[in-house]
C-alpha cells in the first residue's frame, strides 16, 4: 500500500508540473495569432518558449512512463479507451513541434503563417483534449468487468466533458497571456497581452464556476472535504490571479494561475483516490490504486530509479529556467 500510495503521489505531482508549465506552453501557441500583428511579433512570441517547450512536454511522457510501470492495468485501459482523442492529440502536437522547427527556415510570409496555424491548432487542440479527459476520469467511463472500456469515443463528449475542455483551454490561454507579459519586453506585446487575458480571465472564470457546478452534480468529488477545499481554494486564487493581472502585475498573475492549476489537479485526485479511473457502468469495476498495480518488486525497482532520477530531471529544467529567464527583445531574434 505504501508504494502505491507513493507512485499516486508522483503521478499527481508529475500531472501538476505538466499542466502548470505546459498549460502557458500551449496558451502562448493559442494566443500567437492574435496577439502577435506581425511577423516580428510572432517571432518574438514564439521566442519566449521556444527553449522550454520540448523540456514541458517530457513532464507528459515522464506521467505516461510512470502511469505505465505502476498502473499499467489504467494504462491499457485509458490508451484503449481514450484511443482516437490521444491519437489526435499527438498528431497534433507532432504538427506543432514540426512548426517551431520549420517556421523560420524560409522567408515567404505565407509558408510562416501556415505553421504559426499550425502552432495553434496544435496547442488549442490538446489544451481541449485534456480537458475532457480529466472531466471524464472524474465522471466516470464506461468500464466494464475484467478492466476492459466499453465505450467509445463519442461517450467521451458530454456537456460536462465539453465545458470541462472549455475550461481548460480558457485557463491556459489566460495562463500564457500571464507569461507573455512576464517574459516580453515589447510594451505593445505586453498591453495586448493584458487585453486579452482580461478577456479570457473574465471567460475563465465563468467557465470555471459553471464546471464546478455540474462538478458538484456529476461527481462525488465535493463529498471529499480535502478535494472540495482544494477546488474551491484554485478559484479563489485564480480570481486573485486575475485582479492582479488588472493591475498589470504579471508575475503576480503568473504566479497564481499557476497555483489555481496546480490546486485544480490536486483536487481532481484528490477526488479520484483511491480510484484511478471510475467506472460509469458499476463502481466495483473501477481501476484502483490495489487492483490496478504492478507488482510490488517493478514497484521497489522503479521507486529506486524515480528517486535517483526525478530530482536530477527538476535541477536541470530549474537550471534550465534560470539560464533562459531574461525578457525577450528585437536584440533574440538574429537575422
Amino acid at each position: 500500500m505504501e508504494l502505491t500510495l507513493f507512485w499516486f503521489i508522483l503521478i499527481a505531482v508529475l500531472f501538476v508540473g505538466f499542466f502548470v508549465l505546459e498549460g502557458f506552453d500551449y496558451g502562448v501557441g493559442i494566443l500567437l495569432p492574435f496577439t502577435g500583428k506581425s511577423d516580428r511579433e510572432r517571432r518574438l512570441i514564439i521566442r519566449t518558449i521556444g527553449p522550454v517547450w520540448d523540456g514541458n512536454e517530457v513532464w507528459m511522457i515522464t506521467a505516461g512512463g510512470a502511469l505505465f510501470a505502476a498502473f499499467p492495468h489504467v494504462y491499457a485501459t485509458m490508451f484503449s479507451g481514450f484511443y482516437l482523442a490521444l491519437f489526435l492529440m499527438l498528431m497534433a502536437l507532432i504538427m506543432r513541434g514540426v512548426a517551431f522547427e520549420l517556421r523560420d527556415k524560409h522567408q515567404a510570409l505565407a509558408w510562416r503563417r501556415t505553421w504559426d496555424g499550425a502552432i495553434f491548432f496544435g496547442s488549442f487542440l490538446p489544451a481541449f483534449l485534456w480537458g475532457v479527459a480529466v472531466t471524464d476520469l472524474l465522471a466516470g467511463v464506461p468500464i466494464g468487468p475484467g478492466k476492459t472500456y466499453q465505450g467509445n469515443f463519442l461517450d467521451l463528449l458530454t456537456v460536462y466533458s465539453i465545458l470541462g475542455g472549455l475550461t481548460f483551454l480558457l485557463v491556459f490561454a489566460y495562463h500564457g497571456a500571464a507569461f507573455l507579459g512576464l517574459r516580453l519586453s515589447d510594451e505593445g506585446l505586453k498591453r495586448r497581452a493584458k487585453l486579452f487575458g482580461q478577456r479570457l480571465g473574465g471567460l475563465a472564470i465563468l467557465s470555471f464556476v459553471l464546471f464546478m457546478a455540474m462538478t458538484h452534480s456529476h461527481t462525488d468529488l465535493f463529498a471529499k472535504g480535502a478535494a472540495a477545499m482544494a477546488l474551491i481554494a484554485a478559484a479563489a486564487v485564480f480570481v486573485l490571479g486575475y485582479l492582479a493581472l488588472q493591475r498589470n502585475s504579471f508575475k503576480g498573475a503568473f504566479a497564481l494561475s499557476s497555483g489555481a492549476i496546480a490546486l485544480t489537479t490536486a483536487a481532481v485526485f484528490l477526488g479520484l483516490f483511491p480510484r484511478l479511473m471510475v467506472s460509469s457502468l458499476n463502481p466495483a469495476w473501477s481501476l484502483t490504486v490495489e487492483n490496478a498495480a504492478s507488482t510490488p518488486y517493478t514497484l521497489s525497482v522503479m521507486t529506486v530509479a524515480a528517486v535517483c532520477l526525478v530530482p536530477v530531471v527538476l535541477i536541470y529544467q530549474g537550471w534550465c529556467y534560470y539560464v533562459f529567464r531574461r525578457r525577450i527583445s528585437d536584440g533574440d531574434l538574429g537575422h
